[in-house]
Protein backbone atom coordinates (compact mmCIF):
# COMPACT_ATOMS: atom_id res chain seq x y z
CA UNK A 1 0.00 0.00 0.00
CA UNK A 2 1.31 3.51 -0.99
CA UNK A 3 0.99 6.84 0.55
CA UNK A 4 0.74 9.56 -0.35
CA UNK A 5 4.57 10.25 -0.12
CA UNK A 6 5.45 7.16 -2.09
CA UNK A 7 6.98 5.02 0.66
CA UNK A 8 5.54 1.39 1.35
CA UNK A 9 3.84 0.48 4.60
CA UNK A 10 4.93 -2.86 5.52
CA UNK A 11 2.52 -5.27 6.12
CA UNK A 12 1.51 -6.26 10.05
CA UNK A 13 1.67 -10.15 10.05
CA UNK A 14 -1.53 -11.70 10.78
CA UNK A 15 -1.61 -13.33 14.21
CA UNK A 16 -4.65 -15.57 15.71
CA UNK A 17 -6.74 -14.04 17.99
CA UNK A 18 -6.86 -14.90 21.57
CA UNK A 19 -10.30 -13.83 23.50
CA UNK A 20 -9.98 -12.60 26.69
CA UNK A 21 -13.01 -14.50 27.85
CA UNK A 22 -13.29 -17.55 26.82
CA UNK A 23 -10.75 -20.22 28.86
CA UNK A 24 -8.83 -22.36 27.33
CA UNK A 25 -8.68 -26.01 26.97
CA UNK A 26 -7.14 -26.45 29.94
CA UNK A 27 -8.63 -23.81 32.25
CA UNK A 28 -12.23 -25.26 32.72
CA UNK A 29 -13.68 -24.86 36.04
CA UNK A 30 -10.93 -22.84 37.34
CA UNK A 31 -13.32 -20.01 38.35
CA UNK A 32 -15.25 -22.54 40.26
CA UNK A 33 -12.14 -23.62 42.42
CA UNK A 34 -11.22 -20.39 43.02
CA UNK A 35 -14.30 -19.46 44.51
CA UNK A 36 -14.79 -22.22 46.40
CA UNK A 37 -11.57 -21.35 48.10
CA UNK A 38 -11.82 -17.76 48.64
CA UNK A 39 -15.49 -18.13 49.77
CA UNK A 40 -14.81 -19.60 53.22
CA UNK A 41 -12.37 -17.70 54.03
CA UNK A 42 -14.24 -14.27 53.57
CA UNK A 43 -16.86 -15.93 55.34
CA UNK A 44 -14.07 -16.51 58.62
CA UNK A 45 -13.25 -13.11 58.28
CA UNK A 46 -16.71 -12.15 58.48
CA UNK A 47 -17.67 -14.06 61.11
CA UNK A 48 -14.52 -12.73 62.96
CA UNK A 49 -15.84 -9.05 62.54
CA UNK A 50 -19.03 -9.71 63.50
CA UNK A 51 -18.24 -11.72 67.07
CA UNK A 52 -15.93 -8.77 67.37
CA UNK A 53 -18.74 -5.99 67.52
CA UNK A 54 -20.64 -8.46 69.77
CA UNK A 55 -17.62 -8.66 72.54
CA UNK A 56 -17.56 -4.75 71.91
CA UNK A 57 -20.91 -4.37 72.97
CA UNK A 58 -20.77 -6.43 75.66
CA UNK A 59 -17.88 -4.11 76.89
CA UNK A 60 -19.86 -0.96 76.65
CA UNK A 61 -22.78 -2.79 78.71
CA UNK A 62 -20.48 -3.91 81.05
CA UNK A 63 -18.75 -0.48 81.39
CA UNK A 64 -22.17 1.23 81.67
CA UNK A 65 -23.20 -1.07 84.35
CA UNK A 66 -20.45 -0.40 86.23
CA UNK A 67 -21.02 3.24 86.49
CA UNK A 68 -24.66 2.26 86.93
CA UNK A 69 -23.49 0.19 90.28
CA UNK A 70 -21.19 2.64 91.65
CA UNK A 71 -23.51 5.52 91.72
CA UNK A 72 -26.14 3.25 93.44
CA UNK A 73 -24.05 2.63 95.84
CA UNK A 74 -22.74 5.56 96.66
CA UNK A 75 -26.18 7.25 96.93
CA UNK A 76 -26.92 4.17 99.91
CA UNK A 77 -28.11 1.88 98.12
CA UNK A 78 -27.70 -2.26 99.09
CA UNK A 79 -25.15 -3.97 97.54
CA UNK A 80 -28.08 -6.36 96.43
CA UNK A 81 -29.76 -3.73 94.69
CA UNK A 82 -26.71 -2.69 92.41
CA UNK A 83 -26.28 -6.31 91.57
CA UNK A 84 -29.61 -6.13 90.27
CA UNK A 85 -28.81 -3.62 88.31
CA UNK A 86 -25.97 -5.14 87.48
CA UNK A 87 -27.52 -8.37 86.23
CA UNK A 88 -30.27 -6.58 84.13
CA UNK A 89 -27.39 -5.06 82.10
CA UNK A 90 -24.97 -8.22 81.44
CA UNK A 91 -25.89 -11.39 82.51
CA UNK A 92 -23.47 -13.76 84.22
CA UNK A 93 -21.34 -10.98 85.32
CA UNK A 94 -19.83 -11.12 88.95
CA UNK A 95 -19.90 -7.87 90.79
CA UNK A 96 -16.63 -6.49 93.61
CA UNK A 97 -17.73 -3.12 95.59
CA UNK A 98 -15.24 -1.76 97.68
CA UNK A 99 -14.19 1.81 99.46
CA UNK A 100 -11.72 3.85 98.10
CA UNK A 101 -11.28 6.76 100.68
CA UNK A 102 -14.52 8.81 99.80
CA UNK A 103 -15.27 6.77 96.82
CA UNK A 104 -17.28 3.95 96.31
CA UNK A 105 -15.62 1.74 93.82
CA UNK A 106 -17.36 -1.38 91.52
CA UNK A 107 -15.32 -3.66 89.51
CA UNK A 108 -17.24 -6.21 87.21
CA UNK A 109 -15.96 -9.22 85.42
CA UNK A 110 -17.57 -11.47 83.07
CA UNK A 111 -16.55 -14.23 80.52
CA UNK A 112 -16.78 -13.48 76.59
CA UNK A 113 -20.62 -14.18 75.28
CA UNK A 114 -18.98 -14.83 71.36
CA UNK A 115 -18.17 -18.56 71.54
CA UNK A 116 -14.74 -18.63 69.58
CA UNK A 117 -13.43 -15.54 71.92
CA UNK A 118 -14.95 -17.57 74.99
CA UNK A 119 -13.31 -20.41 73.87
CA UNK A 120 -9.99 -18.68 74.08
CA UNK A 121 -10.55 -17.86 78.19
CA UNK A 122 -11.82 -13.77 76.89
CA UNK A 123 -12.81 -12.13 80.11
CA UNK A 124 -14.30 -9.03 80.11
CA UNK A 125 -13.84 -6.36 83.01
CA UNK A 126 -14.91 -2.81 83.54
CA UNK A 127 -14.83 -0.83 86.91
CA UNK A 128 -16.19 2.76 88.21
CA UNK A 129 -15.87 5.30 91.41
CA UNK A 130 -18.42 7.29 92.44
CA UNK A 131 -18.36 9.77 95.25
CA UNK A 132 -19.62 8.51 97.85
CA UNK A 133 -22.38 10.11 100.14
CA UNK A 134 -24.59 10.88 97.87
CA UNK A 135 -23.31 13.85 96.20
Amino acid sequence: MRSRWGSHRPARPRTARVSACRPGPGDRGSVTAEFATVVPAVLLVLACCLGALQVVGQQVRLTDAAADAARSLSRGDSVDRAAGLVRQAVRGASMTPERRGEFVCVNLSVPSSFGAFAAFGLTLRAGSCALGGGL
